[in-house]
């Protein structure tokens, strides 16, 4: 399963990708507006989208890419590492 994650704390990149691991899932993070985002989302499964840290802007580009590639998306005001493990938890399980 491949995940993207939009938005975040820099910081904390390498532990959402160990996190996406654990679960067997590969993850692609981005905390900050690129010029091609629309172009790096590719075609995941998944977008995770912390709202608290994310612009307007990224939100709008991650959830028309979403649309566009039929990708499930889901929204966390939260970005510490435990609200990452629940998501997966969460939709993992249904799938």
């Amino acid at each position: 399963m491949s995940i993207v994650i939009i938005g975040g704390h820099d910081r904390m990149v390498c532990q959402y990708k160990k996190i996406c691991k654990s679960y067997n899932c590969k993850a692609k993070v981005f905390t900050q507006m690129t010029s091609n985002l629309r172009e790096q989302i590719g075609k995941p499964d998944l977008i995770v989208l912390f709202t608290n840290t994310v612009s307007h802007k990224m939100v709008k580009c991650a959830v028309a890419e979403a649309e566009r590639n039929h990708a499930d998306v889901i929204r966390c005001h939260t970005s510490s590492s435990n609200a990452l493990g629940e998501i997966l938890e969460s939709h993992i399980s249904f799938t």
